[in-house]
């Protein structure tokens, strides 16, 4: 079984400076020294990955520890100290590579192992709403699919669902990252890969970074001029929605689109 001691160079940690208010590194024994049934890679071969702690799943994403000058530490310190720094899993999967790295001991190799981690758990709860072609029969069935996608970004995103006649979705556009305006959001950007797609109809959605829920008076007058531009086309708008954190907000259902 391979050490779970050293990685690459960039990995390094110095030891804390006296009087450092950094949480103390207690496993400085190589995790594979330890007694196999408390090992994370055992322990979830042989009970399944719910036995894990939120650590000891950090530490099979981070893959090793590393060294300080007083000695190797553990991945599953390594672990213990991120969920410190932030409190919680889920707000670990929410900070950027760069931010993970303040954590004594993760290194950029180490980060970025992280991100992609994440990362790849939000496409497959996407994903998983995919499988199957899907019909929309309400806001939340769009929220199902793309608010993993949506919920943690620090930017807004604007897309634009694409749905055949029988309002099965076939496919989707990004028409503008950074923030909702009518110069990068106007209908020519909305509409045109809608045609290319032969859709028949659209559902618009962007996300609040904020995690506020409430559509602003842009996104309220946007809806309108994207709805009345849809309608004059012949590919209607059936709703635009706003991705808050695990919420969303119907402009269709508050009467904004008729």
């Amino acid at each position: 079984m391979p050490s779970d001691s050293a990685s690459d160079a960039s990995d390094e940690a110095p030891s804390s400076p006296e009087g450092s208010e950094e949480p103390a590194l207690l496993y400085r024994v190589p995790i594979h020294e330890w007694d196999e049934s408390d090992q994370p890679r055992e322990k979830l071969l042989t009970h399944g990955p719910t036995v894990l702690s939120d650590a000891e799943v950090l530490a099979l994403l981070l893959g090793s520890g590393t060294r300080t000058s007083d000695g190797p530490v553990s991945a599953v310190e390594l672990g213990r100290a991120l969920l410190q720094s932030y409190g919680s899993l889920h707000e670990v999967s929410q900070r950027k590579p760069k931010e993970l790295t303040r954590t004594r001991g993760v290194g950029p190799a180490k980060a970025t192992k992280l991100a992609a981690a994440f990362e790849a758990g939000r496409r497959v709860e996407s994903q998983r709403q995919q499988d199957e072609r899907m019909q929309v029969t309400c806001p939340a069935d769009v929220a199902d699919v793309y608010g993993p996608l949506l919920r943690d970004l620090d930017k807004e995103v604007f897309k634009v669902v694409h749905l055949n006649t029988a309002n099965v979705i076939i496919g989707d556009y990004t028409v503008s990252e950074g923030g909702l305006s009518s110069s990068v959001v106007e209908p020519r950007g909305v509409f045109e890969q809608a045609i290319l797609d032969d859709a028949a109809a659209v559902i618009c959605l962007h996300n609040h970074p904020s995690g506020n829920p409430e559509p602003s008076r842009e996104d309220i007058r946007i809806t309108r001029q994207l709805a009345e531009a849809g309608g004059t086309m012949g590919i209607p708008v059936h709703d635009h929605l706003i991705i808050a954190g695990t919420k969303h907000t119907s402009l269709a259902e508050r009467g904004v689109i008729d």
